[in-house]
C-alpha cells in the first residue's frame, strides 16, 4: 500500500487575491495570477509593487534549518517581488513591508519562519532581517501606515524615487515535529508594503548600527576619528542592548559594512588568560572558552549565534604597551574575543578612564598583552595594568567580558538604549513564553526562584541535556547583608562537608519552600577537578584539557556551586555593591590545599577554612515551566512544576 504524505501548504499572497494549490508534506506552491501592478499614493507620491514572476514553486521540501533554508535557490523555492516609488519635490516616504496571515490556517504560525533579502544590481543578496517565525505586532506604525497585527518585516525611508527588489523565503522550522499532525495542514501570508509622507521614522527601531548613530544620548557622543571604527565614548551613553540572556554595551560601529562591536556589562566568568609565560591569544585558554560551542564554554551556549554574529570577525591582538591604535601585526579570525587596549581608551574619549562608560568597577582582562608573558586588564578604578597570564597564588585570573561583532542585518525593535530599558534585538524578543519549557530558554536569563530577598536567579546552561542549571543572582543575603560560610575542613566538597550540610539543609529549608524544593533534581553530579595558576577551565571538569573524559573526582548532592571557569561564575554589579563567594573547583597541591574563590577583584585561591560568600548552584527538572515574563532583569521568568 502507497504511504500516505501528510500535506502542508503554505501560501504567499501579494496584495492580489492568489490561487492556492498544495504539494507534499512540509513542501509549498506559490501560485499567483496575473502580475497586476499595486499602487498606493499619499499627496505626490505613488508606490506601486508588483509580484515579479507568475508561479513560484517548491516541491518536496521538509522542516529545515535556518542555514538551509536561508539560501534556497532552486526554482520556485523563493519569492521575488519589487518596491518602487515616484516622489515629486523635497518630501520623506516611510514604506514598511510586512505579512498579515489570512485564510484559517491549521498549522500555527510559530512553525513557519520568514526570510526578507534585499537584491542587489549585481545579483548578490542583502539580508534585511534574521530568519523569524512569524509574529504579529500588537501595534500599529504611524509612520507608515502599517496597522497593528500584522508582523513588521522591513522599515526603510526614502526620499527620491527609486526601485527595489526584495526576495521572500518562507520554510518549516525545524522543530516542527510532524508525527500526528494528520496532514492536509495549511498556512497562508498576505505581503503588503504600506507607504506615508512626513518626517522620516525617529530610529529607534531598525538596524543596530542606525539606532546607535541617531540615539546616544546626552551622556554619549560619536567619535569618528577612526576610518576603520565608528566609537561610541562617554559616561553613560544609550547603548545598552540585552541579547541572549545578557546585558551587553555597544562599543563601535565598522562603517565598511555596518557590524556593531559589543562587550558584556559585566565578567560572566572568570579564568587564566593562558598557560603562565605564553601572552598569545591564539590557541590561548581565553580564545578557546570563548569559542567552545560546547555546554562548557561562551560561544555555545549563544543564542541562534550564526544568525546574529560575524562568525569570521577580526581581533586585533597585537602586542602593545601604549594606548593609541595598535598596528594589525597579530589578526585572530573568530566568532568572538576580547575588547583590545585601544578600543577601552576609546570608549572614554573625551572624558576620564574612571567615568568611562566600560569601566564596571572589577578587574577585566583585554585582549591586549603588554609583553610576552604579561596581559593587559582593566582594573577596579578603570586604570589599565598587566598581569601575568597565570597570575600569581593571590592574584589567580581576571575576569572575562565576551566581545561578539552583531551581523549589520540585525534590527532593533524595542527599547531605548538605557540600562533598564535596554534595546531588544529582533529574533531574541520573545513576545510570549508562556507554557515554554524552561529547558529551551538561554544562559543568562533571569528567573524567580525561592524566598524574599533571595528570590533571583540566573539559567547558568543546560549541562545534563534535559534540565536547566541555575544560580543565584547574588551571594545569599539575610536582612540586607551577605552570609558567609567556611568551605569545610578539606578541600573537598560533599553533601555533608561545612558548605555541603549548609546548602543541602538550611538553604533547602529556609531559603527555598516547598513548591520550588520539588523543582529541584534529587542528584546532581558535581565535578570535583582542580585547577591551578595557567591552567585551562576544562580541568574543572575533565581529566585534561581535550576534554574528552569526565574527571572521576565527583560528589552526587542535590545543590552545589559553579566551577572554574562556568558560565555565570563572574560578577554582576560594581565592587562596593558584591561580594567574594566561593566555587566548588579546589587548586592543584602546586598552590596549596586551596579552593577557588570569586572576588570582587579577582579569581583566587583560598584555605576552605575561610569564610566567603555562598551562591547555590543546582539544576530544575525538565517539567519546569513558564507562566510569565521575559528573561530580564526587569521582568523575570516566573516558573511552575508542570503536572
Amino acid at each position: 500500500m502507497k504511504k500516505r504524505e501528510n500535506i502542508i501548504i503554505i501560501v504567499l499572497l501579494i496584495i492580489m487575491v492568489i490561487a492556492i494549490i498544495g504539494v507534499s508534506y512540509a513542501a509549498f506552491r506559490f501560485s499567483q495570477t496575473g502580475n497586476t501592478p499595486n499602487t498606493i499614493t499619499t499627496g505626490s507620491i505613488t508606490m506601486t509593487y508588483t509580484e515579479s514572476s507568475n508561479t513560484i514553486s517548491i516541491n518536496g521540501a521538509l522542516p529545515t534549518t535556518d542555514k538551509t533554508g536561508m539560501v534556497r535557490l532552486n526554482p520556485g523555492e523563493y519569492f521575488d517581488f519589487t518596491v518602487s516609488s515616484e516622489i515629486v519635490g523635497d518630501v520623506n516616504i516611510n514604506y514598511e513591508i510586512s505579512a498579515k496571515e489570512v485564510g484559517e490556517g491549521t498549522i500555527d504560525g510559530s512553525n513557519i519562519k520568514l526570510y526578507l533579502t534585499k537584491l542587489n544590481d549585481d545579483g548578490s543578496e542583502e539580508g534585511l532581517m534574521v530568519p523569524e517565525t512569524y509574529n504579529e505586532e500588537s501595534s500599529s506604525n504611524s509612520y507608515t501606515g502599517r496597522p497593528a497585527n500584522e508582523m513588521s518585516l522591513y522599515t526603510s525611508s526614502m526620499n527620491s524615487s527609486e526601485s527595489n527588489n526584495y526576495r521572500l523565503r518562507m520554510y518549516v522550522d525545524e522543530s516542527y515535529n510532524p508525527q500526528g499532525d494528520g496532514g492536509g495542514l495549511t498556512f497562508s501570508v498576505r505581503i503588503n508594503v504600506y507607504g506615508k509622507a512626513g518626517d522620516k521614522i525617529p530610529v529607534t527601531t531598525g538596524p543596530v548600527s542606525e539606532v546607535l548613530l541617531s540615539s546616544v544620548g546626552e551622556n554619549g557622543e560619536i567619535d569618528t576619528s577612526d576610518s576603520d571604527q565608528t566609537f561610541i565614548t562617554g559616561e553613560n551613553p544609550n547603548n545598552y542592548i540585552w541579547y541572549s540572556g545578557k546585558l551587553w554595551r555597544a562599543v563601535s560601529i565598522n562603517p565598511s559594512d555596518n557590524s556593531v562591536k559589543l562587550v558584556t556589562q559585566w565578567n560572566i566568568s572568570s579564568s587564566s588568560y593562558n598557560s603562565a609565560g605564553n601572552a598569545t591569544f591564539e590557541e590561548s585558554h581565553m580564545e578557546e572558552w570563548l569559542n567552545d560551542t560546547t555546554v562548557d564554554g561562551f560561544l555555545g551556549n549563544l543564542r541562534d549565534y550564526e544568525n546574529f554574529i560575524v562568525t569570521d570577525a577580526k581581533w586585533n591582538a597585537t602586542l602593545a604597551t601604549e594606548t593609541t591604535k595598535p598596528t594589525e601585526t597579530t589578526i585572530v579570525s573568530n566568532a568572538v574575543g576580547l575588547l583590545n587596549v585601544y578600543e577601552y581608551t576609546m570608549s572614554y574619549n573625551g572624558t576620564t578612564s574612571s567615568n568611562g562608560y566600560l569601566n564596571n568597577g572589577i578587574n577585566w582582562w583585554t585582549l591586549t598583552p603588554y609583553s610576552t608573558n604579561n596581559v593587559n586588564y582593566v582594573d577596579i578604578y578603570g586604570e589599565l595594568d598587566n598581569k601575568g597570564t597565570g597570575g600569581t597564588i593571590s592574584g589567580g585570573s581576571y575576569g572575562i567580558r565576551p566581545s561578539i561583532n552583531l551581523k549589520p542585518t540585525v534590527e532593533v525593535v524595542s527599547g531605548d538604549g538605557t540600562e533598564n530599558n535596554p534595546y531588544r534585538l529582533k529574533g531574541d524578543n520573545d513576545s510570549d513564553v508562556s507554557g515554554m519549557l524552561l529547558n529551551t530558554r538561554y544562559s543568562g536569563e533571569y528567573i524567580r526562584f525561592g524566598n524574599d530577598e533571595n528570590n533571583l536567579y540566573r539559567i547558568v546552561s543546560h549541562e545534563n541535556g534535559t534540565g536547566t542549571k541555575i544560580v543565584s543572582a547574588e551571594p545569599l543575603k539575610d536582612a540586607g547583608s551577605f552570609i558567609t560560610s567556611a568551605f569545610g575542613s578539606n578541600v573537598t566538597f560533599s553533601s555533608t562537608n561545612t558548605i555541603g550540610a549548609f546548602l543541602n539543609g538550611d538553604y533547602l529549608t529556609n531559603y527555598v519552600d516547598s513548591e520550588y524544593n520539588n523543582m529541584i533534581e534529587d542528584s546532581t553530579t558535581w565535578y570535583l577537578g582542580t585547577v591551578g595558576r595557567g591552567a585551562s577551565y576544562k580541568l574543572a571538569k575533565y581529566t585534561d584539557a581535550t576534554g574528552n573524559t569526565l574527571t572521576s573526582n565527583t560528589a552526587i548532592a542535590k545543590v552545589g556551586l559553579l566551577r572554574v571557569g562556568e558560565l555565570m561564575s563572574g560578577q554582576f554589579d560594581a565592587r562596593e555593591n558584591n561580594h567574594d563567594y566561593w566555587l566548588i573547583t579546589s587548586a592543584t597541591s602546586s598552590v596549596g590545599s586551596s579552593i577557588s574563590v570569586i572576588s570582587t577583584i579577582t579569581t583566587s585561591f583560598n584555605s576552605p577554612t575561610k569564610s566567603h560568600g555562598i551562591k547555590p548552584a543546582l539544576n530544575l527538572k525538565s517539567n519546569v515551566v513558564i507562566t510569565s515574563g521575559d528573561g530580564t532583569l526587569q521582568n523575570p521568568f516566573e516558573i511552575e512544576l508542570a503536572s
